[in-house]
């Protein structure tokens, strides 16, 4: 059937656009360093990372986003910013400059989408304030690495979003301040 026949050769057309519009720099969809979790039944209409995409859309944790505010600000008016409003203009602005770019925008968008997946509510004041209460407990907290942590532990009843390993260190550094040598302890103890 002709389904099957597009089905079969979406992978390759993939690789063949990637090839002539991509920057050399530029990871390309079906040379993911892979998964967590072998899947046997890749999808054949969507590259790993739109796959990644669509499973952090779906996501409880991302649903959740909605309700968290992003700053506090007076309850007057319509216009109140939530962390899945800054979300969503995150991702709309990365696939911009990864298209200016000439970079995946696939991988981007999802990375974008699940950046801040841990975040708590009151953006970085929250955050700094569970992480000075946890520190007295001898811990800490980054976002980041509970972003990564909600995909990869809370969803699915603990089987994890399974998302790829470029998303999942994508998410984890997407402020900078974890070194390489940390994302890779960060990426293997979940």
């Amino acid at each position: 059937c002709s389904l099957g026949l597009f089905r079969s050769a979406f992978p390759a057309r993939i690789r063949r656009l990637e090839e002539r519009s991509f920057s050399p720099l530029a990871v390309r969809s079906y040379a993911t360093a892979g998964r967590r979790r072998p899947e046997p039944d890749e999808c054949s209409l969507r590259t790993p990372f739109q796959r990644d995409r669509d499973r952090i859309v779906h996501s409880k944790t991302f649903r959740r986003l909605k309700g968290k505010t992003q700053v506090f600000i007076a309850p007057q008016g319509d216009h109140f910013r939530t962390r899945m409003t800054h979300t969503l203009e995150v991702a709309g602005i990365s696939r911009g400059v990864a298209r200016a770019l000439r970079l995946n925008e696939d991988l981007t968008e999802a990375v974008a989408l699940g950046h801040d997946l841990g975040h708590p509510p009151f953006g970085h004041t929250g955050e700094e304030a569970l992480d000075r209460c946890l520190k007295r407990l001898g811990s800490g907290f980054r976002h980041t690495e509970h972003s990564l942590r909600t995909g990869d532990v809370l969803e699915h009843d603990g089987a994890g979003l399974n998302r790829t390993a470029e998303v999942r260190a994508g998410i984890l550094n997407h402020t900078g301040h974890v070194g390489q040598t940390d994302a890779k302890l960060v990426l293997r103890s979940l």
